[in-house]
């Protein structure tokens, strides 16, 4: 069969010289991806992720927008091999439920990215901030991984480990999500707290036509 059957055949029914319409096969829509982008506080081990999975993920940072161009964050890549076991004990998971102690034995994550601004934290670097982690976050899901940003942490204790330059401001927790994590839709006077039942993670979230104003 030759290569340009289909064009030619296209032609045969429609007339060369009409405008075609390519359809193209994309992979996963930004729907899908922001569904799987859970916050997961257990990780499977048996699966590693490398420095080079987390230079990736960092990538993003050099396609997102930045505030005034100001490109402020830094990253520092922590993996099992180069640290982990210094991130684990300077950050909290689970802070709405303690009663768990999260994240459970055998399943803490391994791998971090320590997110650092290079100027004083102020409104600006923190809309940076959430931009970065969000997309970093994205891109993980999009790699077969998941994560969670991490916003309490030792901030001095990881500093000191780890020889920062710069201020820590976030941790990303980065690994494969062990976890059964669903979206609960719920009125916005309802409770917002996560919470767990019968071994599922229950996240709520207020309907859209309650988020319009």
């Amino acid at each position: 069969m030759a290569d340009n059957y289909l064009e030619n055949r296209y032609d045969e029914l429609f007339g060369s010289g009409k405008k075609k319409t390519v359809v193209k096969h994309v992979g996963q829509t930004l729907d899908s991806l922001l569904k799987k982008n859970r916050s997961y506080r257990g990780y499977d081990k048996k699966i590693v992720v490398t420095e080079e999975h987390l230079r990736k993920i960092v990538a993003v940072n050099t396609l997102i927008p930045s505030g005034r161009n100001q490109q402020v964050l830094r990253f520092k890549l922590v993996t099992r091999d180069t640290g982990a076991e210094k991130v684990l004990p300077n950050i909290k998971l689970g802070g709405a439920l303690p009663e768990l102690h999260l994240p459970f034995e055998g399943t803490e994550p391994e791998a971090f990215i320590i997110v650092c601004s290079t100027v004083a934290e102020n409104k600006i670097v923190d809309i940076d901030l959430g931009i970065s982690a969000q997309s970093m976050l994205l891109k993980a899901v999009e790699m077969g991984l998941n994560g969670i940003m991490v916003g309490a942490f030792n901030k001095d204790n990881i500093k000191q480990e780890f020889g920062l330059p710069y201020e820590p401001l976030l941790i990303l927790a980065i690994g494969k999500g062990a976890e059964n994590i669903r979206l609960l839709e719920i009125n916005e006077d309802e409770s917002h707290k996560y919470y767990r039942q019968d071994g599922v993670h229950f996240v709520p979230k207020v309907k859209l036509e309650q988020l319009i104003l």
